[in-house]
């Protein structure tokens, strides 16, 4: 009898063992690699204004560069972009309390300790957001982007550097700027980065720019850091106190629409407290020649405790072109979740919203 109830206890144990492993291995945490070793990677950094802001969030934006950085290899990343909105406050003095503690040269030398991961590794596109401009939030058009993101920093970049334009001080700015790049299979892609809410100047010269005869056969993607917001309506008017702006529903109009070669548009600056769908927008719409153009906002800001937590939670997105030159598949990863046992499991977003494939006409 005692025999019996201990080959039936052995047995109950066994079985839970069994179970609990076939639990563990079914959430098992796999790191990020390439559907096909023909692909190539764009990674999509969201706006990093909250990481920067406290001095105590400002490693989680360098892990991510670190991640991006460790993965230039596996995952074959060609291209970067960041959103935009680089800094909560473009210029001021001291810490702001409650909305950050770093006064705005900190917050500057925190992006670049960050970005300075990437230089001499991988090319990198930078967008100019609101909070980029005047002394809190554009209150005029005065920037230190120019300070900070300059050309030469990455040799890789000035590479690529094919076309730019001026700031509104009327100097020479990466914030408006054309990078050639062709990709593995032969595609020709120009990286077209325009300021927040670009100036009416800044527009007429990106659609003369990208008409070029020389640039016929490219693929145009737009970066640019306000564009649409949850709703995946174009943004038509933002209260902001710049004058010469155009937001969103005038880009499409007068740059994208009429366009032959704009493929995709890629943006961020919306968000709301530990909502990721409110962060983000994706719509695919039909230019005036009947082709098919990509539109995505991402970003993650107000993730990991609001506008005041830990900036986003490490949050970024990286899509995968695939040989064929036209799917693209798009994952959500955090290597902040990542790096730990512990919290690998919540280091894949995989909601239909996060995880899924489009194609690039």
């Amino acid at each position: 009898m005692k025999r019996l109830l201990f080959t039936l206890l052995l047995s109950g144990c066994l079985m839970n063992a069994f179970f609990a492993k076939a639990q563990q291995s079914e959430n098992a945490y796999s790191s990020p690699t390439l559907s096909d070793p023909g692909s190539w990677t764009m990674v999509i950094l969201p706006d990093p204004q909250t990481y920067v802001k406290f001095e105590r969030n400002q490693g989680i934006f360098e892990l991510m560069t670190g991640w991006v950085h460790e993965n230039i290899d596996p995952l074959n990343i060609k291209m970067v972009l960041c959103t935009g909105d680089l800094v909560e406050q473009n210029n001021i003095l001291r810490g702001a309390g409650k909305n950050g503690n770093e006064s705005s040269l900190e917050q500057w030398r925190a992006i670049d300790r960050s970005v300075s991961r990437l230089d001499h590794y991988v090319p990198y596109v930078l967008a100019a957001g609101n909070h980029d401009f005047g002394y809190k939030n554009v209150e005029t058009r005065h920037s230190f982007y120019d300070q900070y993101i300059t050309v030469d920093r990455n040799p890789l970049n000035q590479q690529l550097l094919r076309e730019y334009y001026f700031n509104a001080n009327g100097m020479p700015t990466i914030a408006n700027a054309i990078f050639e790049w062709v990709s593995p299979t032969g595609k020709p892609f120009l990286f077209l980065n325009l300021e927040f809410a670009p100036r009416n100047e800044v527009l007429n010269w990106a659609i003369k720019t990208i008409a070029q005869e020389k640039y016929k056969e490219h693929s145009v993607i737009v970066l640019t850091h306000s564009y649409m917001n949850a709703k995946n309506e174009r943004i038509e008017k933002e209260n902001y106190p710049i004058e010469d702006g155009n937001y969103g529903k005038a880009i499409w109009e007068k740059l994208i629409a009429p366009s032959k070669n704009v493929k995709m548009i890629v943006a961020g600056h919306i968000g709301s407290p530990d909502d990721a769908q409110k962060h983000i927008a994706f719509r695919q719409s039909q230019k005036n020649d009947g082709e098919t153009v990509t539109e995505m906002v991402f970003n993650a800001q107000a993730l990991g405790g609001g506008w005041h937590g830990n900036g986003g939670d490490g949050w970024l997105r990286y899509l995968e072109f695939l040989p064929d030159g036209k799917t693209v598949k798009v994952r959500t990863f955090s290597p902040l979740f990542a790096i730990s046992p512990s919290t690998q499991h919540l280091a894949w977003r995989t909601a239909s919203y996060d995880q899924f494939e489009f194609t690039l006409e």
